[in-house]
């Protein structure tokens, strides 16, 4: 069992070796883990912070049976590649545009879940050309202040010292991520951190938050909004992190777009609402 074993101590080919459920493509010398299934059309998920692919668990079989489905280990995160980088939004889309031109993806849909749902937004406004449909689900880039456990973890050593405890990784999860505590369970609990036990983590977790990039899209929206695409707002009724409140100035600057608020769930609605959540959208993705 790998609960006795310490966060941020294994090293990444070890554990990926021992863990990691996908294949690895190399992106000019960075590594990027995902998870590949179904026939059809590409469609490509990124996930939040703090989390990997694992996130999409509840959705990907039913989203394989209708598309072709990569769902993607960011860099810092799951079972992609540790090396120091420069975190954010930018990088991240550079990562996606290198992932399909690795696979040879000329256009996708893009379904990207709070930092995935903003690397999503800048994406399409820098390669209008790639994206299909996107849908945002509690999506990062509105103008939002950090709650009080972001500003207490960005403290220097006041993160370190707590991301090395467990409970702080469940007061994360209950506090910010999930509705209902049934949800995490040890079972899902230990399947979503794992990958928090490769070194290297932890550094990726404090560097990304402090670096404070989450909330800064909001020119890149009005930009997206002025675009002719397909788009799916997806938000949790109580979510904490990034409120519903700005889900609904989204979807106004957004124009066009379809906005579904899903009840007993927080930031990640499509875990805590998966049947509802994989109904509404393959029916967006898959309407003309």
């Amino acid at each position: 069992m790998t609960k006795s074993i310490p966060w941020n101590s294994q090293p990444l080919d070890k554990w990926s070796h021992k863990y990691a459920g996908g294949k690895f493509i190399d992106l000019d010398g960075y590594t990027t883990h995902y998870i590949e299934k179904g026939e059809g059309a590409p469609l490509i998920l990124l996930h939040g912070w703090f989390h990997d692919s694992q996130m999409w668990v509840k959705n990907m079989d039913a989203l394989a049976k209708v598309f072709k489905v990569y769902a993607i280990d960011l860099w810092g995160f799951g079972y992609s590649t540790r090396k120091p980088m420069d975190y954010g939004y930018q990088l991240y889309a550079e990562q996606l545009l290198k992932f399909m031109n690795a696979l040879n993806i000329e256009a996708a849909s893009l379904i990207g879940q709070s930092m995935g749902a903003g690397t999503s937004i800048l994406f399409c406004t820098q390669h209008r050309e790639r994206v299909d449909k996107i849908v945002l689900v509690a999506s990062g880039g509105m103008p939002n202040p950090p709650l009080f456990m972001t500003r207490i973890v960005c403290i220097p050593g006041i993160g370190e010292f707590l991301f090395r405890l467990k409970a702080s990784r469940r007061g994360i999860l209950k506090s910010v991520f999930i509705h209902d505590e049934k949800s995490i369970a040890d079972g899902y609990f230990e399947e979503l951190t794992r990958f928090h036990q490769i070194k290297g983590t932890n550094e990726a977790l404090l560097k990304s938050l402090r670096k404070n990039f989450f909330d800064k899209l909001l020119n890149e929206i009005h930009k997206l909004g002025k675009m002719d695409i397909p788009i799916l707002i997806v938000w949790g009724r109580h979510d904490k992190s990034i409120s519903p409140d700005l889900g609904q100035q989204m979807h106004k600057i957004l124009e066009g777009s379809r906005l579904e608020v899903l009840d007993q769930s927080a930031h990640c609605p499509n875990y805590e609402q998966p049947e509802e959540f994989n109904q509404i959208t393959i029916q967006f993705l898959s309407s003309n």
